[in-house]
C-alpha cells in the first residue's frame, strides 16, 4: 500500500523554489510520476527555471522504471523507428547503452538490443539525473481529488492541494500523469474510453464488429458448467453483449504488469502460492489447453537474462475488461484495482509454474523462471505499478485522430513538436461471451494503412477558455485509436522535452500556453535537438 508521508528534499532552498512547511512555490510544477515527468523538469532546469516534481507515488520514471525495458524501438522487421528520436530522450537511451558498455552508439542504435535495459538501471540513470540538475521531488503527495483542491483564478491555475495537505503554487502546471487528475480537477475539458466512429469520421474505433487479431484460436467454453449458459460463467468473462459495432463507449484497453522475470537460478526467486490465491480464477486456462490452446511462455528479452514480459496474447495476465474503473477512480479504487492484478498475476504464475493439471511441457518450462532478487525489491521483485495503457485524455481544440495516422492522408501539421511512430495499438477491452465461445472484443493493431506523424503543440494544452497555463504530455488531445499510436514510453518522454521547453518561455514572457508563437518554440526545440519531421 502507498505511504501517505512526503519526503521533502534536502537543503531544498538552495534548489530555487521557496517552501513553509506544507506551502512550495516554483516557476513550473510538474504533476506525475512518468518518465516525462523526469525529462520535462531536466529541460526546464537547463533552462534556468525553478522546477519541482510532485509525485503520487515514491518514485518517479513511470513505466520505464516499472518493467518496459523493451523500449519498443527497432523491434519490428517491417520498419525502423529510432530515427524519430532526439533530445533528452536521446541522452537516455545513450546513458542505457553507455551503462551496458557500447562504446559507439551510432554504429550500434540499429540494433533492438542497443534500446533495452533492466528496470533498476532505468531507475538510476533517472535519479542520478535528478540528482545531477538538483530538482526537488515530492515523493508520496497523490492529488486530493476534489475539485476544490485546485485553485484557480479565472481560466488560471494558482495552487493545487494534496492528500497529505502539501500545497504547490506556480506560474506554469504540467500535468505529466498517466491518468490525467490534474487535468480533470482543474476543470479542463477530458475523455476516457472509445469514441464512436462517427465523432471523428474513423474507421477503428468504438466496439468492433469482427476481431481475428489475438482472438482465440481454439474455442474455449465460457460457462461453469460447459455448455450450460445458466450456470454462469468462468473468471476474466464479463457479462456483456457486443454492442452496436462502431459506437463508442467509456471501456478501456487492459492492463497488465510489464513482469521483469529470469530463469538465472543465482538471482531467481521462485514463484510461490500468494496469500489470495484463488484457483478456479484460472479454469479459463485449462479449458483453453484442453481445447488445444498454446499457452505462452517467458523469454529473456532485456540484458542478464530478464524478461519484459508484456501480455498482449489470446491467452495471459492481460485482463481485459477487469479496469474500467481505473482511470476515473479514487485513489483507493486504484489501489484496489492494482492489488486485483498483482493478486491475479502471482497466482496465475504460480499456477503455471506448479498445477498438476497444467501440461508438463508447459510447467516444465514456467517453473524454471521466477522473480528477480535484484528488480522492485521494495515489492517482492514485482511491479510497484500496472501498466497503465489507457487513461484520461484531453480534448483540446485540436485533436488528433486516426486520420493522422493514416498512409492516405492529407494533413498538414503546424506546429509539430514530436514525432510519433508506431501503428495504433489498442488492446482489447473486455472479454466476453460470443455464440457461445470466449471472445476477445477490441484489440486493433498496425494494418497497411499508418504512417509516422507529427505531433502538433495545439494537442497538448487545454481550451483557454479553461485553463491557461497547464499542459500535458501524456494524456494529449487524441482520439482512442490516435492514443494507441502515441502512448509508449519514449513518445511521452520527447513531448515531456516539449512541454518543457514551452513551460519555460511561457514563464520567461509571461503569457498563456496558448498564446505563445509557434516559430519561437520550434526555434528552442531545434536547439534542444528535438526532431520535428518525419524523416
Amino acid at each position: 500500500m502507498i505511504n501517505y508521508k512526503f519526503i521533502l528534499p534536502v537543503a531544498l532552498l538552495i534548489f530555487g523554489c521557496t517552501t513553509t512547511d506544507r506551502l512550495v512555490n516554483a516557476d513550473v510544477c510538474v504533476y506525475g510520476n512518468s518518465s516525462a515527468s523526469v525529462i520535462a523538469a531536466i529541460q526546464l532546469k537547463m533552462e534556468g527555471k525553478d522546477v519541482v516534481i510532485v509525485s503520487p507515488d515514491n518514485r518517479v520514471g513511470g513505466m520505464t522504471i516499472e518493467g518496459l525495458g523493451g523500449s519498443d524501438i527497432n523491434n519490428h522487421s517491417d520498419f525502423v523507428n529510432d530515427a524519430v528520436i532526439g533530445g533528452l530522450t536521446l541522452e537516455f537511451y545513450k546513458k542505457v547503452a553507455h551503462y551496458y558498455g557500447v562504446t559507439n552508439f551510432d554504429s550500434a542504435r540499429q540494433f533492438s538490443r542497443t534500446w533495452r535495459f533492466e528496470p533498476h538501471v532505468a531507475e538510476k540513470i533517472f535519479n542520478d539525473w535528478l540528482e545531477e540538475y538538483r530538482i526537488p521531488v515530492y515523493r508520496n503527495c497523490r492529488l486530493d481529488q476534489r475539485y476544490e483542491a485546485i485553485k484557480k483564478d479565472g481560466n488560471k491555475i494558482v495552487s493545487f492541494r494534496t492528500e497529505n495537505e502539501m500545497i504547490f503554487k506556480a506560474r506554469i502546471f504540467i500535468d505529466c500523469s498517466y491518468e490525467g487528475d490534474l487535468l480533470y480537477y482543474a476543470g479542463v475539458s477530458t475523455i476516457v474510453g472509445r469514441e464512436g466512429n462517427s465523432v471523428y469520421k474513423e474507421k477503428k474505433n468504438g466496439i468492433r464488429e469482427e476481431n481475428n487479431y489475438r482472438n482465440f484460436q481454439v474455442p474455449v467454453d465460457p460457462y461453469v458448467v460447459p455448455g450450460v449458459p445458466g450456470s454462469g460463467l468462468i473468471h476474466t468473462i464479463q457479462n456483456d453483449e457486443l454492442g452496436t459495432p462502431g459506437e463508442g463507449d467509456s471501456r478501456i484497453q487492459a492492463y497488465c504488469f510489464r513482469a521483469c522475470l529470469t530463469n538465472d537460478s543465482l538471482n531467481r526467486i521462485p514463484f510461490s502460492k500468494p496469500a489470495n490465491y484463488h484457483r478456479e480464477w484460472y479454469q479459463i486456462y485449462l479449458r483453453y489447453i484442453e481445447a488445444g490452446g498454446k499457452l505462452y511462455t517467458p523469454q529473456s528479452g532485456i540484458p542478464n537474462n530478464k524478461t519484459d514480459l508484456g501480455a498482449w496474447h489470446d491467452l495471459s495476465h492481460n485482463l481485459y475488461g477487469m479496469n474500467h474503473a481505473y482511470p476515473s477512480g479514487t485513489h483507493r479504487q486504484r489501489d484496489s484495482i492494482y492489488q486485483y492484478h498483482l493478486d491475479f498475476t502471482k497466482g496465475l504464475f504460480y499456477f503455471l509454474a506448479n498445477d498438476n493439471a497444467v501440461p508438463d511441457s508447459v510447467r516444465n518450462n514456467w517453473s524454471k523462471w521466477g522473480t528477480t532478487k535484484d528488480e522492485f525489491n521494495d515489492n517482492g521483485g514485482w511491479p510497484r505499478m500496472v501498466y497503465i495503457r489507457d487513461g484520461r485524455r484531453l480534448v483540446a481544440d485540436y485533436v488528433i485522430s486516426e486520420h493522422h495516422t493514416r498512409r492516405d492522408t492529407s494533413i498538414q501539421i503546424t506546429d509539430p513538436v514530436g514525432i510519433a511512430y508506431w501503428p495504433p495499438d489498442v488492446h482489447h477491452v473486455r472479454r466476453i461471451v460470443r455464440d457461445g465461445k470466449a471472445y476477445n472484443e477490441g484489440f486493433v493493431f498496425g494494418g497497411d494503412n499508418w504512417k509516422p506523424f507529427q505531433i502538433p503543440y495545439r494537442s497538448l494544452i487545454p481550451k483557454k477558455t479553461e485553463c491557461s497555463n497547464l499542459m500535458t504530455p501524456t494524456c494529449p488531445s487524441s482520439s482512442h485509436i490516435a492514443f494507441g499510436a502515441i502512448r509508449l514510453e519514449w513518445t511521452f518522454m520527447i513531448l515531456g522535452q516539449s512541454v518543457g521547453t514551452a513551460a519555460g518561455l511561457c514563464v520567461d514572457k509571461n503569457i498563456a500556453v496558448q498564446d505563445l508563437g509557434y516559430p519561437e518554440l520550434s526555434n528552442e526545440l531545434k536547439r534542444g535537438n528535438q526532431i520535428l519531421q518525419v524523416p
